[in-house]
């Protein structure tokens, strides 16, 4: 149940609910009259092609397995504007939130097992209402552990063409669909090195290639350094069959240059599975990713897992708090953003979910042909800053005013 706060007014509750609505826009759609919320949506999620976002009929199948096991589904359309020398490029995509099964306590076959069985749930909604690309959450196969420092959860780790892939491999050749799956990987080829990793795979089962985080988070609770260290893959961009794809993982979002690099490799959508809690990033979450879409003109999949893990033994963190079990509540809210700034609504904060999307990917260009934004980038300028503060001997360009450290008479 919601608990009041000092004002006597509901909060979030330990569930993840908002005051026992799944998201901000259920809680707005379900007080607010009409005509008000058409305006605030419209503040809040953008217009695309001058109108709001419009619903996509979802199949039949896949609500009916959405009302069966109790997962949040939505659809939303993302057009463009009709062109006269080039068709429309629309493509189907997804993102998959979910919670772990069972408690960390349990066998890890017994966990990992559980996801999986509930994984497949979510894939063959994903498969039976189209979904051409479908990306999973950071590190699926598995709890977020990271937090606790505890080197046996390295026992989840496994090589790119592993149990997950293989398990991966039958959906994805079966709905004809490519899956990014996001992993902890290990490298048996190079000492057993644990990595962070998303392997892409390929609509007839094929592995296109792989991923790995380039950038690892020193913060609170995320303890990920001591498990695996910064990839070493670069900022690669994935021709598939529907369209060139890239993966920005989790702690990659709070780096701008990051999101510019698969940009400058020609992504038309980049995906960012992620692993994140409410007291950390929430108010961050709706803005960077976006953001990002924005400033490169392309579409961008954010994924967050949902739930609160409890571990076996109690850790600390980098923020001085007391020793604890929990990494705090991860708050799913799953949502796409497109490169005219619109983006859908989330899913829910505490439920698994499928959010499904039409993009014409020829909104890429457009947006490029009328922003300019890569035109006027004037990458040179920034190349030689950069270059310049990479020295040793580097000085920031600060011009001080000269009567500042003057001494009054």
């Amino acid at each position: 149940m919601d608990k009041k706060n000092e004002n006597g007014e509901e909060s979030v509750n330990k569930g993840g609910s908002i005051s026992g609505y799944d998201s901000l826009h259920t809680l707005l759609s379900a007080n607010l009259k009409p005509h008000m919320y058409q305006e605030v949506s419209r503040l809040l999620h953008g217009l695309n092609c001058g109108k709001p976002l419009e619903l996509i009929a979802l199949s039949a199948n896949g609500k009916a397995l959405s009302s069966e096991h109790g997962f949040d589904l939505q659809g939303f359309c993302f057009h463009a504007d009709k062109e006269f020398l080039r068709e429309p490029r629309v493509v189907r995509v997804g993102l998959i939130q979910n919670s772990i099964v069972l408690p960390t306590t349990l066998h890890f076959l017994d966990q990992k097992k559980a996801i999986f069985q509930k994984l497949k749930l979510l894939i063959d909604a994903a498969g039976v209402s189209g979904v051409n690309i479908l990306c999973l959450q950071e590190a699926w196969t598995m709890p977020f552990a990271f937090c606790t420092r505890e080197k046996r959860w390295c026992e989840f780790a496994e090589p790119v063409d592993g149990e997950s892939t293989q398990f991966l491999q039958e959906l994805a050749q079966k709905y004809n669909m490519v899956i990014i799956s996001p992993i902890l990987e290990r490298d048996v080829n190079h000492g057993d090195t644990i990595w962070n990793t998303a392997i892409i795979i390929g609509n007839h089962g094929n592995i296109i290639g792989k991923h790995r985080k380039n950038h690892i988070p020193r913060v609170g609770d995320f303890n990920e350094s001591t498990y695996y260290m910064e990839g070493n893959t670069g900022h690669p961009v994935f021709e598939t069959a529907f369209g060139k794809i890239a993966v920005n993982i989790c702690y990659g979002r709070h780096h701008p240059l990051n999101w510019l690099a698969f940009g400058l490799n020609g992504a038309e959508i980049v995906f960012n599975p992620s692993a994140t809690v409410g007291e950390l990033s929430e108010p961050m979450w709706p803005i960077e990713a976006r953001n990002a879409a924005i400033a490169n003109s392309y579409f961008v999949g954010s994924i967050n897992r949902v739930g609160t893990e409890v571990f076996p033994n109690p850790f600390t963190s980098g923020d001085g708090k007391p020793q604890h079990k929990d990494f705090g509540h991860f708050y799913g809210s799953s949502h796409f953003s497109a490169p005219d700034g619109s983006c859908t609504p989330s899913l829910s904060r505490f439920r698994d979910g499928l959010l499904i999307s039409d993009m014409d990917l020829n909104l890429c260009r457009q947006l490029k042909d009328k922003w300019g934004f890569q035109m006027t980038a004037r990458y040179e300028l920034y190349a030689e800053m950069l270059a310049n503060y990479l020295k040793a001997d580097y000085e920031p360009q600060v011009i001080s005013d000269p009567l500042l450290h003057k001494k009054s008479p």
